[in-house]
């Protein structure tokens, strides 16, 4: 049992290649009639023909098989793209169940859309689908009063090129989902499961390719290198520096402090010498002047006695001894 499934996992990848090879030839084919079914006037656009819309006038249907309102209107477009030789356009449809990548390039979010085209300039049409309506709305040039798409979500800008890869994506994992559940018989859990994991994987992978890119264009400073034998020799140089700085600045304070206090004593001495002569001398002036008082109070006072010249000399040099 097991051999049989990996055979026919073998033919579904087999034919996931080839439509990718032959997704060209295989969109041409289909808008071919075959001898036994009538002749269609729509043109059937795909992933490899879409740009054909970007010349000349079109108006371009998205449907899918299982919608009803597409239904509705399908013999309205019909009849609609037999007109189209006398109208000057070019009536087209697209199946968004067999291009998701069309789908998302235009990015249709209901069924049926439709859009008029002229040149490469796209405008959504929002008027009724009868056949009445859309023949008028190219008859009477309705659609230039319609505001066009903005450029950024033209199909033929970056951005929906993106988003058309995204949509084709999509369909490629539905594929897979269908052939594990409905081929192969595995449950749908596993088959989520096994998305998950793939994705987990894919995600690790593109942040480490990611890493690599940044780290070859932008590469990080190492913060441990090896230093060379002059920046070895300088740092050594610093530290040693810096160590001798504060005994030197130990030394130079206590030497500082001896100066000071070799300084200090001599001048004490000086001071006190000077401060004991100057006393000395400001007693000798108050000696003088207390001298010369008691002299002249001893020359003012009137002598009770007559006394002799030789003992008024003897006590003058009596006194002046005292001041002496």
């Amino acid at each position: 049992m097991a051999p049989g499934r990996w055979r026919q996992g073998r033919r579904f990848l087999r034919a996931l290649l080839l439509a990718a090879l032959l997704g060209p030839a295989a969109c041409l084919s289909s808008s071919f009639y075959s001898p036994g079914e009538p002749q269609s006037s729509v043109r059937v656009l795909c992933g490899s023909n879409w740009s054909l819309v970007l010349q000349g006038q079109w108006m371009l249907e998205f449907y899918a098989p299982w919608c009803p309102a597409c239904q509705q209107i399908e013999a309205t477009w019909e009849s609609f793209a037999k007109e189209s030789e006398h109208l000057g356009i070019t009536v087209g449809k697209v199946d968004v169940t067999q291009e998701p990548g069309l789908s998302g390039r235009f990015f249709v979010t209901t069924l049926p859309t439709i859009y008029h085209a002229n040149d490469g300039v796209f405008r959504r049409y929002r008027g009724s689908r009868t056949l009445e309506d859309l023949q008028g709305y190219i008859l009477e040039r309705k659609w230039e009063a319609v505001e066009p798409v903005a450029g950024w979500k033209s199909p033929s800008s970056i951005m929906m090129h993106g988003m058309a890869g995204l949509f084709h994506f999509s369909g490629w994992i539905r594929q897979i989902h269908n052939y594990l559940t409905g081929t192969l018989g595995v449950h749908v859990w596993v088959s989520y499961a096994i998305f998950i994991l793939a994705t987990l994987l894919i995600g690790l992978l593109l942040g480490l390719i990611l890493v690599l890119i940044s780290d070859c264009l932008c590469p990080s400073k190492s913060k441990y290198r090896a230093e060379t034998p002059e920046e070895a020799i300088s740092k050594e140089n610093a530290e040693n520096a810096a160590l001798e700085e504060p005994q030197d600045a130990a030394e130079l304070s206590a030497d500082d402090a001896e100066e000071a206090a070799d300084d200090k004593d001599p001048s004490d001495g000086e001071d006190a010498a000077n401060s004991s002569a100057e006393e000395s001398e400001e007693d000798l002036a108050l000696g003088k002047e207390s001298g010369e008082e008691e002299m002249e109070d001893l020359s003012e006072q009137p002598l009770a006695e007559p006394e002799t010249e030789s003992t008024v000399r003897q006590r003058r040099s009596q006194e002046a001894e005292k001041e002496l």
